[in-house]
């Protein structure tokens, strides 16, 4: 879980990401796009930044409870490395009602942090070879830059290796 108090439901939602990373000495800049950034490809364009920087915040629900993975917009999560790293016996993808039930936010738009409630971060590892990321910052055309570090440090990420190895099957 988190250790520090997730932001408060008062305010905008770019005001909820803001004051949960103040919170936690994480100093942001959020940007917002007119064009929006609600896919990693739109983020990655807006920026000027390669999909691989881009932070996608998915909730899953491991063994009944919402937790949050920070994936690299390059890679898909491998749920069986999810689950072990979870300690979890079955992980599934979250459905969008369950995603903003959990975190206060709708799927597009989803920040590494400032939920509703507290949840269990897990952060991919192919973040950390990346200088700076961007992460969605509550909305799906607001976003900030930040060293990947110091987003897993900030979310009390626990770090591993989440990414989905590529198929050999063409037709995949």
């Amino acid at each position: 879980m988190t250790g520090a108090p997730e932001a408060g439901e008062s305010g905008s939602a770019i005001e909820r990401v803001r004051a949960a990373c103040e919170a936690r000495q994480l100093p942001i800049d959020i940007i917002e796009y007119p064009a929006g950034t609600r896919t990693a490809e739109d983020a990655a364009r807006a920026v000027g930044a390669s999909v691989g920087q881009i932070v996608k915040s998915l909730v899953f629900v491991a063994d009944g409870a919402p937790i949050l993975v920070l994936a690299s917009g390059a890679n898909r999560v491998d749920l069986r490395k999810l689950a072990r790293l979870a300690g979890a016996a079955r992980v599934e993808k979250a459905s969008a009602e369950t995603t903003r039930e959990a975190t206060g936010f709708a799927i597009g738009g989803v920040p590494p942090l400032g939920h509703r409630r507290p949840l269990a971060v897990y952060v991919d590892r192919g973040l950390l070879a990346h200088p700076v990321v961007y992460a969605a910052a509550g909305t799906p055309r607001a976003v900030f830059a930040v060293a990947p570090d110091a987003l897993a440090r900030a979310t009390t990420g626990t770090v591993g290796d989440l990414a989905e190895e590529p198929s050999a099957d063409p037709a995949r």
